[in-house]
């Protein structure tokens, strides 16, 4: 079943794709969204990225206990980033898989917190008013498995000659300092 994926307020996340815990039923629910245009370009602007072409994800949501919910998929995009050497635009593939545990918000002394997924790697996440935000997940997967440093392939940084005086991070301070700066008055 694809949902759509809807615009909120700049206060709410770029994507969003609401899910009440309890429309869930006991044999589980599958989702597949898909962001709309309006939604990876915000996202591509609040990232830094050049361009979001494509940003899909696939959800299986299985309840966890009486009141929580596991979500296992898979978040996939393709995104246009800026090459770090070069500044030219290269497009990359993102391939994320997510395995969360939503459990509600309650107090952490509260006996109705599975103390298991408490004292795992990760801990759960909250459940907010009875909904979670798939919107959200895949929004953040994405980031999660951006490239901080892309590189455009044989794309090679070549620093300035060591020998260069005028190369060095501080050299126009050092000029000032020296009184041999250029006077604009």
């Amino acid at each position: 079943m694809k949902q759509p994926a809807s615009r909120k307020p700049s206060s709410a996340p770029d994507w969003s794709a609401p899910v009440e815990v309890a429309s869930v039923p006991e044999t589980g629910r599958r989702l597949d969204l898909v962001a709309d245009a309006a939604a990876r370009d915000a996202i591509a602007k609040a990232a830094g990225l050049a361009a979001v072409p494509r940003l899909e994800a696939g959800f299986d949501l299985t309840r966890q206990g009486a009141e929580g919910l596991h979500v296992v998929g898979q978040v996939s995009a393709s995104v246009v980033q800026n090459c770090v050497v070069t500044l030219e635009p290269i497009e990359s593939e993102i391939d994320e898989p997510v395995d969360l545990v939503f459990l509600p918000d309650v107090e952490p002394a509260s006996p109705a917190v599975d103390v298991q997924a408490l004292e795992a790697d990760d801990p759960p996440e909250a459940i907010r008013n009875g909904m979670i935000d798939l919107g959200a997940v895949a929004t953040e997967f994405l980031l999660l498995g951006l490239d901080p440093y892309p590189r455009k392939p044989g794309a090679v940084f070549e620093a300035p000659p060591a020998g260069d005086s005028a190369s060095r991070p501080f050299a126009a301070l050092a000029a000032l300092k020296k009184g041999d700066a250029p006077k604009d008055r």
